[in-house]
């Protein structure tokens, strides 16, 4: 539920999300069918008036005209003088002419005019109801289109919302299978058959965790069968060896052994990792002890920092592994001083080597690698079994390449 409730959040905060995108599309095409709509209009309404007022005045003008041949008066004729040289010019012999007069934008007027014997008859009729009317009515289309705006906008973000949240989920499901949560499902693919995109999609994410589990279910049985198998002939090879002569070969013989038994151990380990089967024993646990001790039990040398006294409600043996698997490594694969810090419910490991390889940093420990140069980039199983038992107590296991050089796995309980 908080999962949706945040997605939904982020979604509405992002503008790059796909309901503005679609909210910004309507909005777009809205305003370009209300600006074509509003030319169309405004255009054949300034058209026709603009015929209308030439009507207007070529009527009068007619009559004037008609009245000056009868009585040889003009009683509507204008100064001359006040004549537009535009319409003047314009103006022919027996054929009436008009002009529209928008030298004062506010006092327009439609001019008519007619050559006559030589002398040009002209009146203008007042176009500014006109004028008026076209302003009101392009006010009109403009509030028109924005009321439509209110209307639609909304309504479109709020359609959009329905793929949002089934793309939400569909992302959601995708974090959790890339997390490790292989039994996540989108439940849109049973909706696939004969549904859009989106349940297209759904169903692809769905079978694509469902053959990811198969194959590393797969891969888990292989590794806990092989290791099983190994383990009768091991503790035959075990017993041999001790039963050989002292030499160099036998100490070389048993050395290969005891290496052969680790790995067969942590083999068995991590399959139980996988499996599930691994369950913490949690009480209270001094952590400088517990450090100091799994520092005795590798041989190795670091030196270890306390602050306080620190304690965690934790597993010890786990603790234990972890720590022991991360001093192992930091002396492996880095260089030397080692420095074991211990801060509050914190356990930082760090050595002075090249740094973890940027495979690690990014995608986390990776059984059967590596840093050793011989063996290729990346790591081996200790540090996939320091993770698998740091998710097994609830910790969390980080690893860091710090600005001063060298490598930190820091265990936070």
């Amino acid at each position: 539920m908080w999962d949706s409730l945040k997605d939904a959040a982020d979604a509405l905060l992002n503008p790059r999300s796909l309901r503005w995108k679609i909210a910004a599309l309507v909005t777009v095409a809205c305003c370009a069918v209300a600006l074509a709509v509003g030319v169309l209009v405004h255009r054949s309404t300034y058209e026709l008036s603009m015929s209308a007022g030439g009507e207007r005045a070529l009527t009068a003008l007619t009559s004037e005209v008609d009245t000056y041949l009868r009585t040889g008066r003009f009683p509507a004729a204008e100064d001359p003088r006040a004549l537009p040289p535009a319409l003047e010019q314009a103006a022919g012999d027996g054929e009436p002419v008009t002009w529209y007069d928008d030298r004062r934008p506010d006092v327009p007027w439609m001019w008519a005019a007619r050559r006559v014997g030589g002398r040009v008859f002209a009146l203008k009729v007042d176009m500014g109801t006109d004028l008026r009317s076209r302003q009101a009515l392009d006010r009109h289309i403009v509030l028109a289109a924005l009321a439509a705006l209110a209307v639609v906008v909304p309504l479109a973000a709020l359609t959009a919302e329905l793929p949002n949240r089934r793309l939400r989920r569909v992302a959601r499901t995708a974090r959790r299978i890339a997390a490790g949560d292989l039994d996540a499902r989108t439940a849109e693919g049973l909706r696939a058959r004969g549904g859009d995109e989106i349940a297209e999609i759904s169903a692809t994410v769905d079978t694509m965790a469902d053959s990811l589990r198969a194959r590393l279910r797969t891969e888990q049985r292989f590794t806990a069968d092989v290791a099983h198998e190994l383990r009768t002939p091991l503790m035959g090879l075990v017993t041999a060896s001790g039963l050989l002569p002292d030499g160099t070969a036998t100490e070389l013989v048993q050395d290969r052994v005891r290496l052969l038994r680790a790995l067969v151990e942590d083999l068995l380990e991590i399959s139980r990792l996988d499996a599930g089967a691994e369950h913490a024993d949690p009480r209270p646990v001094p952590l400088a002890a517990v450090v100091e001790a799994s520092l005795a039990k590798t041989g190795l040398h670091a030196h270890v920092e306390v602050t306080g006294s620190p304690t965690a409600d934790t597993d010890p043996r786990r603790l234990d592994r972890i720590v022991t698997n991360l001093i192992v490594n930091a002396h492996r694969h880095g260089r030397p001083p080692v420095e074991i810090t211990v801060t509050g419910n914190t356990i930082a490991v760090h050595d002075h080597g090249p740094g973890f390889p940027r495979p690690l940093l990014a995608h986390g420990p990776q059984r059967f690698r590596t840093a050793a140069p011989e063996r290729g980039q990346g790591h081996g199983l200790g540090l996939t079994i320091a993770q698998g038992q740091s998710e097994v107590i609830g910790a969390t296991l980080t690893f860091t390449n710090p600005p001063e050089g060298g490598a930190t796995a820091t265990v936070r309980l």
